[in-house]
């Protein structure tokens, strides 16, 4: 059974990308946890980690994977950045440009094809 979404914590989530107070520690962690899981389901693999620190990394997209160490292939944002992107509040372009994302090795650009989450 799918979980049912808290339309209050997103809308906190929400007001917050759009020049808002912060939402609750717990609303931001949370909703960087689903996005982060919402993107490993789309493409599910563990060729490129996917972080956004302090509240969860998964790793995703098909192909070879990393055994030890930093993996080749790696995205890496704020919250803020992370949850403006999954709406479509901000492109892949602009945060790098901005310096919020950082995409290294080949494979991380696949992330951009994901965005923003449906």
């Amino acid at each position: 059974m799918p979980e049912e979404i808290d339309h209050g914590a997103l809308d906190a989530v929400l007001d917050w990308l759009d020049g808002g107070p912060p939402p609750e520690r717990s609303v931001l962690r949370s909703a960087v946890k689903e996005s982060l899981a919402a993107v490993a389901a789309a493409a599910p693999g563990r060729s490129v980690e996917v972080r956004v620190p302090p509240h969860g990394a998964v790793q995703c997209v098909s192909g070879p994977r990393h055994g030890r160490g930093t993996p080749p292939n790696v995205v890496e944002t704020d919250p803020r950045t992370w949850l403006a992107l999954v709406t479509g509040r901000l492109t892949w372009s602009e945060a790098v440009q901005a310096g919020t994302l950082r995409a290294s090795g080949t494979r991380s650009g696949e992330i951009a094809c994901l965005l923003p989450l449906s």
